[in-house]
């Protein structure tokens, strides 16, 4: 029994043995870590599910489509019974020329600690019409009284003015569609009740102004043969979306983009009939104001940092058992380990409140005291105390660091942890393990 209490005593007392519990409790408290993670994506969920709500209140993004101009006519046939048939048919035509200029009134909208971008703007449409080539269409019968203009916009509850939509020399309001196409959304509806507007014999100029809500983004499509739409706004950070890159201005006051976009730039016909088309979407383009403080994609992003945080300090506790002679319990391991991992739901409720920045301050001093004031009753030594300090804030400042440069985060980290490993590998290099694991521990 004496042998085995001594065998016993030894192996707790073994280097290796105490690496390999160190290793374990390590990769235990990834339990937690991905934990924290998983709160992080309920709290962003939510966040998305509050700024849903806001932006029901107010009105979604907005996605303009406009202007299409439609003519129904009929076609008549002989069938195989000799009788004359009628098909009923529209022919849909894009303008030759399209020109869109939008001003943006971005605002930020809090709801409780969530926040989300509303606009107001101002869409300023004009253009021209040519004259629609019927001569494919044969044994036809063109219903230019039954003609109309649609405007597609994808929220109608964004809409604040009683639009007039001006066609050659006249002026026609504009009303609610009962449709919902898939090429074009939600419409509003401008008929034509003066057919001398109508391009039926040369060319017709159209103009008209939307006043409209949106949020988040605002986008378009270019229905024109040649398309140019011009978007300025009050906002420090647009994001460019779509199939089309613009030519853009950023400054104090705002940004500026514009497009230029020609008929073989596209895939949307110059007229088509019914719906041959299914959908345009192929050819959006916009702009998206971005939310240029994401806390929820920061804490994301810093507790996958985690398990580098554990293994690095659980490093330097084992170093200084091994130099010092001085044992310390795997409970105190998982204690400090919790404390690391504490940091992380600290930073996430912090950030919900307060800048990410100051969050992020406050969250990893108060790790940092706590550890701290929990080994000087451990090590005993300010020495030893003043090195782990030293080194978690240099940690903390590391990984502060990597989240503020998005670009380049992969390769700072990547060089930060090389040159750590390298640290590590230069203190240990003198350390002699089989004549660690032969000493008598204290």
């Amino acid at each position: 029994m004496e042998t085995f209490a001594k065998r016993s005593e030894k192996l707790s007392q073994s280097i290796t043995v105490k690496a390999l519990i160190v290793a374990f409790l390590t990769l235990l408290l990834l339990i937690p870590s991905v934990m924290v993670q998983e709160l992080i994506m309920e709290r962003q969920n939510r966040s998305y599910e509050t700024i849903e709500k806001i932006n029901n209140k107010w009105s979604q993004a907005q996605t303009l489509c406009l202007p299409i101009l439609s003519v129904p006519y009929t076609v008549s046939r002989t069938n195989e019974n000799e009788k004359i048939v009628y098909e009923q048919h529209t022919l849909h035509i894009t303008p030759e020329h399209l020109d869109i200029q939008t001003t943006l009134s971005p605002e930020e909208k809090h709801y409780g600690i969530y926040k989300t971008i509303l606009y107001k703007s101002e869409v300023k449409i004009s253009g021209q019409f040519e004259q629609p080539n019927f001569q494919k269409v044969t044994h036809n019968t063109i219903h230019w009284d039954k003609a109309y203009i649609r405007l597609g916009v994808s929220d109608l509850r964004g809409v604040t003015n009683n639009i007039r939509f001006n066609l050659g020399n006249q002026s026609f309001p504009a009303e609610a569609g009962s449709s919902n196409d898939g090429f074009i959304g939600k419409e509003l509806i401008v008929s034509i009740t003066d057919q001398k507007s109508l391009p039926i014999d040369g060319s017709r100029d159209f103009s008209c102004t939307i006043n409209l809500n949106g949020s988040s983004s605002i986008g378009f499509i270019p229905a024109g043969k040649t398309t140019k739409v011009h978007v300025a706004g009050s906002w420090n950070a647009p994001g460019y979306i779509g199939s089309f890159s613009p030519e853009h201005t950023l400054d104090e006051q705002g940004f500026t983009a514009d497009w230029s976009i020609l008929q073989f730039n596209r895939s949307i016909p110059e007229m088509w009939i019914d719906s041959q088309v299914d959908s345009f979407n192929d050819a959006y383009f916009g702009v998206s104001l971005v939310d240029t403080v994401d806390h929820y994609q920061q804490n994301m992003r810093s507790a996958k940092y985690a398990i580098m945080f554990i293994g690095l300090t659980f490093v330097i506790f084992f170093f200084v058992e091994i130099l010092t002679r001085r044992r310390i319990h795997p409970i105190q391991y998982l204690l400090v380990g919790l404390a690391l991992i504490l940091f992380y739901t600290l930073l996430l409720s912090i950030s919900e409140q307060l800048h990410f920045g100051l969050a992020y301050l406050i969250a990893s001093m108060a790790t940092i005291g706590l550890i701290t004031l929990y080994t000087k009753s451990i090590f005993n030594n300010w020495k030893q105390i003043g090195l782990l300090t030293f080194t978690l804030c240099l940690l903390y400042l590391f990984l502060y660091v990597v989240l503020q440069l998005e670009d380049i985060a992969l390769l700072i980290g990547s060089v930060g942890l090389f040159i750590i490993l390298a640290v590590i590998m230069y203190c240990s290099r003198k350390i002699s393990w089989y004549k660690q694991e032969e000493l008598p521990v204290e």
